[in-house]
């Protein structure tokens, strides 16, 4: 008999923890998962799947304004109709996350887990024990810490606003300011983007974010770069956005876009010794902390990795496979991609651009809309750089346009696979389709 209550105890029930932690108790493994929130964390409920639900009639919108000529009419967006939406379709998610983990054995304990030593953490003055323990808390929203940073809310406010603001400010350029900026936009609110630096979006290439910031601009979209925001307050007009050099604009509702920050700073780390930081929790090749016992997974781990869904998924099972004797191996992360979701759409994979440049790499550039496939809907934007290395294997790829991500993980394979030239010919994509059109350029 185990002296204790689990084998292994998940802090948290984002992707960095239900994707392992169902098949680790379907393969006999007693499994416990605490959620203080939500269960599934933040991408199924206010994060991925909630965004690309009010994004979709952005989409639509896009493509019949490029149709027009051949199509009649405009399409707009009506908010409160999509916020309700997007509130149907993630409703059931936790329940059907919760219920997928319960039927393959997992107990889900609800309530703000604190650690008390190594093996044990209290919910709700309950004590659970586990042999080993996963931290999967993931990351929360930053606040801007000036002057009347109440008054600015954070994504998830803005994806349940029942009443779209007619004015919009948004601090910082990063994913999300980027992304609702667009969404924003296109439902027809005056959007301004306070910028940090001269840069948005600095991971991604910047002559295809520039041209995604052309067109937004051209768009109505404001952007006010190295804004360096001082103060929010409220005045009769609505909320004062004071910045450094003694401009200041006034707006409706300010969603604080500036990044976000670990969980890691309020379940007791240092009770069971775990070192930990403002950047999150360091793990060795492993995912292993300090503490022998103890792991992490997900966007709360202090790492060179993009902090993406993908990313988290990919932790979590390989933590499934660890703690279930299925492998000893140090975990070995994959090219992961990533995506930025303004339309279009910017996304990449691999080496980037930047490296190539330094490197004895082959760099093959093409424009979307010279492709035949891509004038089916009239693109008149888009640009691809794919990075093949001196064998003709494809090492990275980058691409704005409509459809970058679909483009993007039709060629995941080939980077993380190694496909030979030969290789690549084996693959008989459907005709006609995006993969079909992405595959054609590698070969």
């Amino acid at each position: 008999m185990s002296e204790y209550d689990f084998d292994v105890l998940y802090l948290g029930s984002g992707h960095g923890a239900f994707d392992g932690a169902g098949p680790l108790a379907a393969s006999g493994k007693k499994v416990g998962v605490i959620e203080s929130d939500m269960i599934g964390g933040t991408c199924p409920n206010y994060g991925c799947n909630a965004k690309i639900t009010l994004d979709t009639p952005v989409v639509l919108q896009r493509m019949a304004e490029r149709m027009q000529g051949i199509v009649s009419g405009s399409i707009t967006i009506n908010w409160s109709e999509l916020v309700a939406h997007k509130q149907a379709v993630i409703k059931p998610l936790p329940t059907n996350i919760g219920s997928n983990l319960k039927q393959t054995g997992v107990t889900i304990i609800h309530g703000h887990g604190k650690f008390i030593d190594p093996h044990s953490i209290t919910v709700a003055g309950k004590t659970y024990t586990a042999e080993n323990i996963v931290i999967a808390t993931g990351r929360r929203p930053h606040h801007l810490d000036i002057p009347g940073t109440e008054l600015a809310h954070d994504s998830r406010a803005f994806m349940d606003l029942k009443t779209l603001p007619k004015r919009i400010g948004i601090l910082g350029s990063g994913y999300i300011s980027m992304e609702f900026a667009t969404i924003a936009n296109a439902a027809g609110a005056e959007v301004s983007v306070f910028m940090h630096a001269d840069k948005a979006l600095r991971e991604f290439h910047q002559p295809f974010v520039k041209a995604v910031m052309a067109d937004m601009t051209k768009r109505g979209v404001k952007f006010i770069p190295s804004a360096d925001v001082q103060a929010l307050k409220r005045t009769a007009q609505g909320i004062a956005i004071q910045c450094g050099d003694h401009q200041e604009q006034t707006v409706d509702w300010v969603l604080d876009a500036t990044g976000r920050i670990p969980n890691d700073d309020q379940i007791g780390l240092e009770a069971a010794g775990v070192t930990f930081s403002q950047r999150g929790i360091p793990v060795d090749d492993h995912l292993r902390t300090n503490v022998p016992n103890i792991f992490a997974s997900g966007d709360v781990l202090d790492k060179p990795q993009p902090k993406l869904t993908p990313t988290a998924t990919f932790e979590s099972y390989y933590l499934y496979q660890l703690l279930s004797g299925q492998t000893t191996d140090p975990i070995d992360y994959p090219a992961i991609p990533s995506t930025v979701y303004t339309t279009p759409r910017i996304a990449k994979v691999g080496v980037t651009p930047e490296e190539a440049a330094d490197g004895d790499y082959q760099v093959v550039r093409n424009h979307i809309p010279d492709d035949w496939y891509h004038q089916t809907d009239q693109e008149t934007m888009g640009d691809s750089i794919l990075i093949f290395d001196r064998d003709h294997h494809l090492v990275g790829a980058t691409e704005f346009s409509a459809q970058a991500e679909d483009a993007i993980n039709t060629l995941l394979p080939a980077i993380v696979f190694h496909f030979s030239k030969q290789q690549m010919w084996k693959m008989a994509h459907i005709f006609p389709s995006e993969s079909a059109a992405a595959w054609h350029k590698i070969r």
